[in-house]
């Protein structure tokens, strides 16, 4: 089979970019990347991007990008799957290298969340719910991800700050990210006396939105340029799963079964199980879906998973390290980039690049990007390639 690589990675810090418009961030990372590959050229950009029509204004991202990054001609378009879109975009490249039909692949994840104002924002977030069923009764993610921990602390008769572990490790985390949005860390007192968001989910329960853009070039790794100075990084498995679009369909809404199928979908590709992966860049849009989707995943048993964050578990330097530059709690939650950044992020541990948080002696590592309560589930395998 193909080996297809990470060529090229580039990021901008996630945060409020009120100075910079939606096609000035997704040119930065599109040109950080290209000249981090050595110069190669693409033949196509897929884009993940879940609100620029509705809160940019912008729809033809693939126009708009090809032509501000003179990369004119290539195919070109954005693929949407709500907070999974930039896993979706990824997983495109790595079928079309795949398939034959190209080469090089440009990947781009972008969000402009702050184009509008935050109210307008959240509600044009609350469009990956269920329009008819949730949304239009006033329901948003946060409503929706607090309901889920109620339910989730009463079944497993747990304390209402029982998920601070996954906002304390994200924060210590992200001191050492400087493309993070939060770079200091709390501690449990500190989360344990925040304000309420939506009962029991308190404000360091719920990631930030935000601004961003990263950006990954993938080809055939014997297309890398001669003397190239990176760790070769190569994409082994890559699944999607789909479950119910609304939660109240769901036969255990604490199960987070697309997030199980397409974690153990890419792992079965990549010829590992999930526990073998040396780090896991998972999506805590809400510390509720990183509870639950280890759980899922089988690192843990159900209601444990609360305890394993508490206990440092997911620390660099532990079992199975997670969120490893701040995910999205510290680093910011860039929407439809998020899964982009994850993959930037495992590229940099994989190379060795990660300063203060790398993970000793990195081979594996695996993300999951969820759009919704893992409505759309999308899991990515990479590992440092032997010399």
């Amino acid at each position: 089979m193909t080996d297809v690589v990470i060529a090229g990675i580039g990021e901008i810090p996630v945060g409020e970019h009120y100075d910079l418009s939606l096609r000035q961030m997704g040119v930065r990372a599109l040109l950080a990347a290209i000249k981090d590959s050595g110069g190669l050229k693409p033949q196509a950009l897929y884009i993940g991007n879940m609100l620029a029509s509705i809160v940019s204004h912008q729809t033809n991202l693939g126009a708009l990008f090809t032509d501000y990054a003179s990369l004119d001609g290539i195919e070109a378009y954005t693929t949407e799957a709500s907070g999974a879109s930039g896993a979706a975009a990824l997983r495109m490249a790595y079928l079309a290298i795949l398939s034959g039909y190209v080469d090089t692949v440009a990947v781009l994840g972008v969000e402009k969340w702050t184009d509008m104002a935050h109210s307008e924002s959240e509600t044009a977030a609350a469009y990956g719910l269920d329009y008819d069923y949730e949304g239009m009764q006033g329901l948003s993610e946060a409503g929706q991800a607090g309901l889920l921990m109620r339910r989730y602390l009463h079944e497993h008769n747990l304390p209402a700050d029982a998920l601070g572990g996954f906002a304390v490790q994200a924060h210590a985390n992200g001191v050492n990210n400087p493309n993070a949005f939060f770079r200091k860390a709390i501690s449990y007192e500190t989360y344990s006396n925040a304000d309420k968001v939506n009962d029991p989910l308190n404000l360091f329960d719920a990631a930030p939105c935000a601004d961003g853009a990263a950006a990954l070039i993938f080809t055939r790794r014997d297309l890398l340029p001669k003397g190239y100075p990176h760790a070769v990084v190569r994409l082994l498995g890559s699944s999607v799963s789909i479950d119910t679009l609304a939660l109240h369909d769901r036969k255990d809404p604490l199960a987070f079964e697309a997030a199980r199928q397409a974690v153990e979908q890419a792992c079965a590709q990549a010829g590992i199980m999930p526990v073998y992966t040396d780090l896991f860049e998972l999506d805590d849009s809400y510390s509720i879906y990183a509870a639950l989707t280890l759980e899922a995943c089988g690192y843990t048993d159900p209601g444990a998973a609360p305890q394993m964050a508490r206990d440092g578990l997911l620390a660099p330097t532990a079992k199975l390290p997670a969120l490893t530059m701040g995910g999205c709690k510290a680093r910011g939650n860039p929407i439809g980039a998020k899964g982009v950044y994850q993959a930037v992020e495992s590229t940099l541990q994989l190379r060795g690049l990660a300063g203060k948080n790398q993970v000793k002696d990195a081979r594996i590592a695996l993300t999951l990007a969820l759009g919704g309560p893992a409505s759309t589930a999308i899991a990515h395998v990479f590992d440092r390639a032997e010399s």
